[in-house]
């Protein structure tokens, strides 16, 4: 029973703080609902800003690839150019 108490006072504690997290937002810019629909689908979109100091546009592109044919994402093919352009334009390249 101590257990139990003990928990809900330490969520109830770390609940403001949860709250005030504010969630990761892409810069606005075409292509960004693009990326949002497909990128945030699997990962958080964090992971774009994280990784943009590292990549131009070809290693954007093969980013793009690998998500697509080794880790199975569902980006259509149609929807790959619109993304690659705004990662360069916004995130690197």
């Amino acid at each position: 029973m101590k257990k139990i108490v003990a928990i809900a006072v330490l969520t109830l504690l770390a609940a403001p703080a949860l709250a005030q997290e504010e969630k990761f937002k892409l810069k606005d810019g075409p292509g960004k609902t693009t990326v949002e629909e497909n990128c945030g689908a699997c990962h958080s979109l964090e992971y774009i800003e994280m990784n943009s100091p590292f990549l131009d546009r070809a290693k954007w592109d093969a980013t793009i690839k690998k998500m697509v044919n080794l880790l199975g994402a569902p980006i259509q093919e149609k929807d790959q150019p619109a993304i690659l352009d705004y990662l360069v334009k916004n995130y690197g390249g």
